[in-house]
């Protein structure tokens, strides 16, 4: 039996985790440094900026300014999910970001799956550039070029014209409207996408694929039996953080592709937000509301995902 004075308490055992974490981070002090300026934009633009929503539970009034507008409670809210116009918001972005999610998820794993099977070096970095470049171009002028080419006097329907045939209204049609978000954007994010799944793929041990390949597997049954279920952790954690994103739809494109012909398709929570906030008499407590809102379901969203995901036997974003 240890004698008294040498039997650690609770308030050892804490001195000596913190003694210990001070020395692990004085020995990789130069790492540690090398965080420093992300650390100060983390805390700058992601942490103080939480200030601003206790205006969800404020009556904000500008000559009083955030801190000095009256608290008036969840009163907010009461307003929000009164709203006809809100409930519609919500309803559409999730089925709007449930059939994305659906159909477009597959894509860059499927990309990145037949880029690796390139042998040629140039081959495989010039499809890569080709398929990467979109990501760079800003919605702005993605939605430029579609109404461009789809407009009605756009490229599609002068050529529609030239053989006779009757012009289709593309931009105009809420038919269309669905179609059109989910082939534009696989069109600019697949590329970027499929660059985090051949990252995986480059970190499986190649002495696998020599084994299958004296085994006599083809390179189908590689692929199927070796590549995708090493990268099926990166999948899974791709696959959780595109269900903590459902309730944001991405503004930027539907901003840009919508029109007053498609407004009772298009205004997803993101749009709703934004009306709300400039194009109607200013409630920034109001809007302020929505979008803790949009942040909580968001985040539950992750939640359940992650669980999910550890129930079926997979990792999960925290161990």
């Amino acid at each position: 039996m240890k004698p008294a004075a040498l039997e650690p308490n609770a308030n050892t055992k804490g001195r000596f985790k913190t003694g210990s974490l001070l020395t692990e981070i004085w020995k990789n002090r130069m790492t540690y440094t090398l965080l420093i300026p992300g650390l100060i934009w983390l805390i700058l633009f992601a942490y103080l900026p939480m200030g601003g929503l206790s205006l969800a539970f404020k009556h904000y009034k500008a000559n009083m300014g955030i801190w000095g507008s009256p608290w008036v409670g969840l009163e907010n809210f009461t307003y929000v999910f009164r709203d006809p116009s809100f409930t519609n918001a919500v309803w559409r972005t999730l089925y709007l970001n449930i059939i994305k999610l659906v159909i477009q998820f597959p894509f860059p794993i499927l990309l990145a799956l037949l880029l690796n099977e390139l042998r040629m070096k140039r081959s495989k970095k010039l499809f890569q550039t080709v398929f990467t470049f979109p990501q760079f171009l800003s919605w702005i002028i993605v939605s430029g070029v579609v109404i461009n080419v789809l407009s009605y006097d756009g490229l599609v329907n002068s050529g529609l014209s030239l053989l006779g045939l009757p012009t289709i209204n593309f931009l105009g049609s809420e038919k269309m409207f669905l179609p059109m978000l989910i082939l534009t954007d696989i069109w600019k994010s697949t590329g970027w996408g499929a660059i985090i799944y051949l990252a995986a793929i480059s970190g499986i041990d190649q002495d696998q694929y020599e084994s299958a390949q004296i085994d006599g597997a083809s390179r189908m049954q590689q692929m199927f039996k070796i590549t995708l279920p090493n990268i099926m952790p990166t999948i899974m954690i791709m696959f959780i953080l595109a269900v903590g994103g459902l309730m944001s739809s991405g503004f930027d494109q539907i901003f840009n592709l919508a029109n007053a012909a498609t407004k009772n398709v298009s205004e997803v929570l993101d749009v709703y937000i934004y009306r709300v906030t400039f194009q109607s008499a200013t409630d920034f407590s109001f809007s302020t509301a929505v979008s803790l809102f949009r942040s909580l379901v968001n985040m539950i969203l992750l939640v359940l995902a992650d669980r999910v995901s550890k129930m079926m036997g997979g990792d999960g974003l925290v161990r």
